[in-house]
């Protein structure tokens, strides 16, 4: 148990003072019962701070869901017998963007081992660690689904597939669980979106690499439309910028309109899709960034407002009686 000294003392009659004269304390740390949430920690820095990912993140983000969807497309296709072709590429595809996705992931921690510490344990309830082995594991898979024999590849390629269901959308489960307000208000949108966009993104590649069956068209059809009412939710919501709107008509609108224009302009749809879908994953993450920044400037406009900066000090008060 703390004993009060005179200084402290002192410091508690100051405070009294400063209560009395502004009806408020304007200290850090210092909140009356019931007062909303602080708008700084202890020690005066923001709550919120902005993410410090660079461009390894949405750049992973949009390799990573692409591979994942097209794992799934690849094994999809294999069940069912379509062109060997197809099943080929997108087994390439996934083993692709699977070995280009840990490289990122370390680009952005700094050093091989943190990605590796990450593995040591497997905690269900956090996005990051789930994230951390599906990427693990989904390397591994879909690298078998392409070296592997056949019957091995196979049994790597189902493997890949339900993995890269994860790989598809728990980025936007990622992001979601976060406290900055324009990702946490969109917790139930931004997986379904991520996984939109990915499946759009895969089969668009797939089409650029020469498979022109109509399943592949029909996903990204619907895809694109899904994109393009998610677009005007997303408006409603309040959730706008510019990167955001170039990145929802690139990705929406724009190969709906081309793909319904009919089969020569597909491959235009294809690449629309691609680019949408990359400047989508940028753009949500400077979203988040200018979130907080916009949401400390306006609790700084309120703070001063309300009068509790630019106050005159209070002499101190001499702890010598």
């Amino acid at each position: 148990m703390k004993v009060p000294t005179a200084a402290s003392e002192a410091q508690l009659e100051q405070l009294k003072r400063e209560a009395e004269l502004n009806g408020r304390v304007a200290r850090p740390g210092v909140r009356p019962p019931n007062a909303p949430f602080p708008r700084t920690s202890y020690y005066d820095l923001p709550l919120l701070k902005p993410p410090v990912w660079t461009w390894e993140i949405p750049t992973y983000f949009f390799i990573g869901g692409a591979g994942g969807a097209a794992a799934v497309i690849g094994f999809a296709a294999r069940l069912s017998g379509a062109d060997p072709k197809l099943v080929r590429d997108a087994r390439r595809a996934a083993a692709v963007a699977a070995n280009l996705s840990t490289p990122l992931l370390i680009a952005d921690l700094g050093r091989p081992e943190r990605f590796l510490n990450m593995l040591r344990i497997f905690k269900p309830q956090s996005p990051m660690s789930v994230g951390a082995w599906i990427v693990a594991a989904f390397g591994g898979a879909s690298t078998a689904a392409v070296i592997f024999p056949r019957r091995l590849a196979d049994v790597a390629a189902g493997t890949s597939a339900v993995l890269g269901l994860g790989m598809a959308t728990y980025t936007g489960v990622l992001l979601g669980a976060t406290v900055i307000p324009i990702w946490s208000k969109n917790v139930r949108l931004l997986p379904v979106h991520f996984g939109a966009s990915a499946v759009a993104s895969a089969a668009s590649a797939l089409e650029l690499m020469g498979n022109e069956q109509k399943a592949l068209h029909r996903l990204a059809l619907g895809a694109a439309a899904f994109e393009t009412g998610l677009g005007v939710v997303l408006e409603r919501r309040g959730v706008k910028g510019n990167l955001l709107r170039l990145g929802g008509a690139l990705s929406g609108p724009v190969p709906l309109a081309l793909r319904l224009m009919g089969r020569r302009t597909r491959r235009v749809a294809a690449l629309s899709s691609l680019i949408g879908s990359l400047i989508t994953r940028f753009a949500w993450v400077e979203a988040g960034k200018t979130n907080v920044t916009h949401t400390a400037a306006t609790e700084r406009v309120a703070d001063i407002r309300s009068g509790s900066e630019n106050k005159k000090p209070i002499p101190p008060v001499s702890s010598d009686k």
